[in-house]
């Protein structure tokens, strides 16, 4: 391993020989011993990943306070060590680059897409405090992308999705196309494998057809360039599979209906070599109407700088040329990589108005009150997809793509937008709901006797920023109606569910629901139902889950007594629990712990009655909970209480590369922790993985993740999961 921590410093010396070495090296060795004993799923030491996170930013030449951070990233949260270790040995600055990049801990979710959502939220909000937080969590997924092969097919599509969807188009925002472009080919592998291995069949068998058609385009491009005494670097590439699958079924085209499946790059040294080569090239080859883009005058908002032009080639081929300088072509790589090269202290002005989007974003997000919310708004802030509009004064705007004039009026400025009467674009009166597109002049009619959006817009508008703007005005100027209409959406909802106002708006539960959505009163809520922001009908299921712990206790107490056999005493006398459970509003009721997921105390609970055994106490997640098809109306209200003397048992998947004393090895860990084993059941599959199951008897959620942090070390584990039986 000496090797590699030597490979990583001269690979940095390369382009900033002012890095702290001697904290990289300590950083180095402090990553890899306390990774010790832990595998990948590959079987790789799990010390691999965090080092090739590394060299994938030193690649992007970050400075060496990210690198640092790249091979600590892990350290929080899969080992014991803690944010306040790393900040006393390696400085605050990659101490909070560490915990950015860390998932939230041992918070309750309701949903594994509430859990994605606020990991996602507190990612955002370390990168609006340090651009480099989503740097490192790029590499960090890039490289699990690339061994993503060796993960089950049901977690290869989860993370290929998520990939696809969230942090593809934030590289793509950020400008690092060499980690966008890899993303996406990574991820259609795993989404659509016989889309993805027939298009690269189709394509290599071309390859040689096609490498010789550029080689002769690029020959008469040298020859003319020679001529004009003009330096340039010239290349051809087919484009990415991604780019070229998204055309096929966009367009709902075949492979050989595409024609621009490659593109030649001209790299020169000033801008206006840039304008002299399009000139040439125009010359050469006829340009298609069009399909001219001049993103040196106008760069994209990812900082993007080129000039693209597609042409028609030889035998009538239709191909494009992209003609940028080398430092644009860096950028066009890298992005906002390049304008963060540390000066191991300073960094890039403009970088805060480059980074304007972001802080945006999470301005427009504060208002998402939900999970669903939270994410749909993501995906639209992040889609890749942009259309490019103009002000009567040439000023650009950028949208999302399908964005109408109201989007417009509010990218402007809320004013605009508040009091807009009618749009002109391209000098023509055109409805508000018309998609812009690339190109279009846009002017905004306003007038003062408009006063306000219309609800209707919210159906019409595709940026988030218009969207939250809307919503704005309706909770600001229209207080009144919104509560009335909060109202009336709360009665329709609850009409409609076949419930009545007075059996579920009990103080106490809407007590529950305003904490749970940061209102202060019942008109909050109901504005906020008003307006937009919340919906009847989750308010509704949110007090339904109130009523279904409480309202059904005395019923359900009277079933349960009927099967618990109790003396006369011990129903008059209240007792603590033996096993540690209290059933809210019911004493003394026969209680059982769930063997299908043995919840401990730590675990979220919920009781489930039985036909004749009482109440039996399952985790939250527990699938038989869960999918049981009598719904809520069984399940009532259990929580923890403090009992000395009482054990649980818990299971435990292991899953590791089988190997000689393996087995021993384990059971030492388990024994030194003085954890009583109860059962163990451990097989190998045909390709050597082992796979133990087994029972520890343990006394709370804390003890059982420590035990799982030790399993985790040994030697050849790959992973230790909870699990049910």
């Amino acid at each position: 391993m000496c090797d590699d921590i030597n490979r990583l410093v001269e690979r940095i010396k390369k382009y900033n020989s002012n890095c702290d070495f001697d904290l990289l090296k300590k950083s180095y060795d402090f990553s890899k011993k306390a990774h010790e004993g832990q595998c990948r799923v590959s079987g790789e030491p799990f010390f691999t990943h965090p080092l090739e996170v590394a060299f994938i930013l030193a690649d992007l030449e970050l400075d060496c306070t990210s690198i640092i951070a790249g091979i600590l990233h892990d350290t929080i949260e899969d080992t014991d060590h803690t944010y306040e270790e790393i900040k006393e040995m390696f400085g605050q600055e990659v101490a909070d680059l560490v915990d950015g990049v860390t998932k939230l801990g041992k918070i309750p979710y309701t949903t594994k897409r509430e859990r994605q959502a606020e990991n996602l939220r507190k990612m955002f909000l370390a990168m609006a405090k340090d651009i480099r937080v989503i740097l490192i969590k790029l590499a960090d997924r890039l490289h699990n992308m690339r061994t993503l092969k060796y993960m089950k097919a049901e977690k290869q599509a989860e993370k290929a999705k998520e990939t696809l969807e969230i942090y593809a188009p934030i590289a793509h925002r950020l400008g690092i196309s060499k980690i966008k472009w890899e993303l996406e080919d990574i991820c259609l592998r795993y989404i659509d494998p016989k889309g993805y291995y027939d298009l690269v069949e189709k394509i290599a068998k071309r390859r040689n057809e096609r490498e010789d058609y550029i080689e002769n385009i690029l020959n008469v491009l040298r020859e003319k360039l020679n001529e004009i005494s003009v330096q340039g670097h010239l290349d051809g590439r087919p484009k990415h599979f991604y780019s070229i699958y998204r055309k096929m079924v966009n367009q709902n085209k075949t492979l050989e209906e595409i024609y621009d499946l490659f593109a030649v790059r001209v790299i020169v040294d000033t801008v206006k070599d840039c304008y002299a080569v399009l000139g040439l090239v125009h010359e050469i080859f006829k340009p298609m109407p069009r399909r001219f883009k001049d993103y040196i005058a106008m760069p994209k908002p990812n900082m993007y700088q080129s000039l693209h032009t597609t042409v028609i080639g030889p035998e009538g081929v239709p191909f494009e040329i992209q003609i940028r300088t080398w430092e644009m072509h860096r950028v066009a790589e890298v992005g906002i990589a390049a304008h963060w090269r540390y000066k191991e202290g300073g960094k890039d002005s403009d970088l805060d108005k480059k980074l304007a989007w972001l802080r945006q974003l999470l301005e427009w997000q504060k208002d998402a009150r939900d999970a669903d919310e939270f994410m749909e708004n993501l995906k639209v802030d992040l889609f890749t997809d942009e259309v490019f509009v103009f002000t009567p004064k040439g000023d650009v705007i950028n949208l999302p793509a399908g964005s109408t004039p109201i989007d417009f009026a509010y990218a402007i400025h809320s004013a605009i937008g508040n009091k807009m009467a009618g749009a002109r674009v391209n000098s023509k009166i055109t409805p508000i709901e018309y998609e812009l597109k690339n190109g279009d002049i846009v002017e905004i009619i306003t007038s003062s006797s408009v006063h306000g959006p219309s609800r209707d817009w919210l159906k019409i508008v595709k940026s988030s920023q218009a969207r939250n703007k809307i919503k704005q005005w309706f909770k600001k100027e229209k207080r009144e109606e919104n509560i009335i209409r909060g109202k009336e959406m709360i009665e329709k909802e609850l009409k409609k569910q076949s419930l009545t106002f007075n059996e579920l708006f009990k103080p106490e539960w809407v007590e529950i629901v305003l904490k749970k959505y940061t209102f202060l009163s019942l008109d909050d809520l109901y504005a906020a139902i008003g307006y937009g922001t919340l919906t009847a009908n989750k308010v509704i299921s949110r007090l339904r889950e109130e009523y279904r712990k409480t309202v059904k206790a005395e019923e359900i107490a009277k079933n349960i007594a009927k099967t618990a056999k109790k003396s006369k005493e011990g129903q008059r006398k209240k007792k603590l629990p033996e096993n540690g459970v209290i059933v809210k509003g019911i004493e003394n009721c026969l209680v059982r712990i769930a063997k299908c997921c043995n919840p401990v105390p730590g675990d979220e609970i919920v009781g489930y009655i039985t036909r004749g055994r009482g109440v039996s106490v399952h985790r939250t997640d527990c699938p038989n909970v869960t999918n049981t098809i009598d719904g809520d109306t069984r399940l009532i209200e259990v929580s923890w209480h403090t009992a000395k003397n009482v054990s649980y048992n818990a299971n435990i998947t292991i899953m590791a590369n089988d190997r000689t004393a393996l087995l021993m090895d384990i059971t030492n860990v388990i024994a030194d922790s003085k954890i009583p084993l109860k059962a163990i059941n451990a097989r190998t599959t045909k390709d050597q993985v082992a796979i133990m199951s087994l029972t520890l008897e343990i006394t709370n959620t804390e003890q059982l993740e420590n035990i799982i942090k030790r399993i985790r070390r040994v030697q050849s584990v790959f992973e230790v999961t909870r699990g049910n039986n």
